[in-house]
């Protein structure tokens, strides 16, 4: 047993390490930063190509997969938000320390650490060549017709020198206006989405007239199963803030008479309020006015009037920027926490510089390697998103809330964690298969 004044400085060292650290630095956030961090981390740039997954999915099972995803991913970020601090006294600051909690100190780690990894990582990396892609589109919508081409790669590099600079930003809350500014920018372009998309259909009188054909577009069955698993899988992943969500509500200030959870709530209400005034309005009015012809990013499909899918596109552009931000901060705290805490290197501005400007350059690289990136999110993406966004919630829940069997709460878990489990090993498959089709038109540094 060490003495209590060793004790003491190892606790005043440990406090002064987690005022520093991203997650646990500032504790003074209003319920609202909760509803727009929330909001950039859920409502993805995914969101333009929730027609097309309509159009693979059919009027019926899409309807039920868009609404099922909302419901069933309310209620595990709910469980999330109440497990935060189910123990008194303590908070539980950061996903895999609920894992540790639930499954034990060395499983729990290895259980949550690399999904949520891969999900903020893989995010990251999409945000970046998504960025680049609509900084191209942008640009080629704006510049004159006899201005040389510029290659999707400079886009990037532009986009992650960006990024350089805010990734010094120390912590969510040094964040919220450029989580704020990101919110706002989700909510317009998907507005813009729909709108125009009813405005091309008012256009065209009505597309009655030439006809839409809402049919499924492979010719065979097998092709329209597997398109169906993979549409499956972008609609799930649609909804994927909960990597985030303790994090987040780490942010917000505690006592015991008032927990986090009661503003955390209600910023998670008004964020879903806001995705689906953005999700279904989209995938709905998209898919009703272009049917099976509609691409896989609705804008592309609008190519009219062209200054409005340009500032789309910038809109795009600012979200993405934001949404890098909240998910690479959990990343730069696990990076930051192991560099002091196993490294014991020394808390301060060169390491934070150093450490975080390489995980954005690392990005960077790969987002320029490998383009067709989001491509293969869909394959590994079923591996991570939905073990942290469907079910893993819930079987923390059991262990944790121990919910008398066969009861309600017991039931509504266990439906979940089935449906949960049936995503992340169908949607891969999905996922798979689409990767394989198109790895004709794969192209390294494209």
């Amino acid at each position: 047993m060490a003495p209590p004044s060793a004790m003491n400085t190892s606790t005043a060292e440990e406090k002064a390490i987690d005022d520093w650290l991203p997650i646990t630095s500032s504790r003074n956030a209003k319920w609202w930063y909760s509803a727009f961090h929330n909001v950039t981390a859920m409502v993805g740039a995914g969101v333009l190509s929730l027609p097309f997954a309509m159009s693979e999915l059919g009027w019926g099972p899409g309807v039920a997969a868009m609404i099922m995803s909302w419901v069933i991913t309310l209620y595990t970020l709910w469980q999330m938000v109440e497990m935060h601090e189910c123990v008194p006294g303590r908070r539980f600051d950061r996903y895999h320390e609920l894992g540790q909690h639930a499954f034990g100190d060395k499983l729990g780690l290895w259980i949550v650490v690399p999904q949520q990894l891969v999900v903020e990582v893989g995010v990251c990396i999409v945000y970046m060549v998504t960025g680049g892609k609509s900084l191209k589109k942008f640009h080629d919508l704006v510049a004159p017709p006899s201005a040389p081409p510029i290659r999707t790669s400079y886009f990037i590099v532009i986009f992650g020198c960006l990024h350089l600079v805010l990734s010094q930003l120390p912590n969510f809350n040094s964040i919220s206006g450029v989580s704020l500014a990101a919110a706002v920018m989700s909510l317009s372009y998907s507005t813009i989405a729909w709108a125009a998309s009813l405005h091309h259909h008012n256009h065209n009188n009505g597309a009655a007239a030439g006809g839409v054909d809402y049919s499924l577009t492979a010719a065979t069955p097998a092709g329209r199963t597997f398109n169906f698993l993979s549409a499956l899988g972008d609609v799930a992943f649609a909804y994927a803030g909960h990597n985030v969500v303790l994090e987040i509500q780490a942010t917000i200030p505690s006592t015991a008479e008032r927990p986090s959870k009661g503003p955390m709530w209600r910023g998670v209400v008004l964020a879903y309020g806001v995705v689906a005034v953005c999700y279904l309005p989209v995938a709905f009015a998209g898919y009703y006015v272009f049917g099976n012809a509609v691409d896989d990013n609705v804008l592309i499909t609008l190519e009219r009037p062209a200054w409005l899918i340009a500032a789309a596109n910038m809109f795009v552009v600012v979200h993405v920027v934001g949404s890098y931000q909240i998910y690479a901060m959990p990343v730069f705290d696990m990076l930051e926490t192991f560099l002091v805490k196993k490294l014991r290197f020394k808390p301060g501005m060169p390491l934070r510089l150093i450490a975080r400007s390489l995980y954005v350059l690392f990005t960077m690289f790969v987002a320029i390697a490998v383009p067709f990136f989001g491509g293969l999110l869909g394959f590994f993406g079923g591996f991570a998103f939905a073990p942290t966004t469907y079910f893993l919630p819930c079987i923390m829940w059991l262990s944790i809330m121990k919910p008398k069997r066969f009861g309600l709460s017991w039931c509504i878990n266990w439906f979940c964690i089935i449906i949960g489990v049936l995503l992340s090993v169908f949607a891969p498959i999905g996922g798979l298969r689409s990767i394989i089709v198109n790895a004709q038109s794969y192209k390294f540094f494209s």
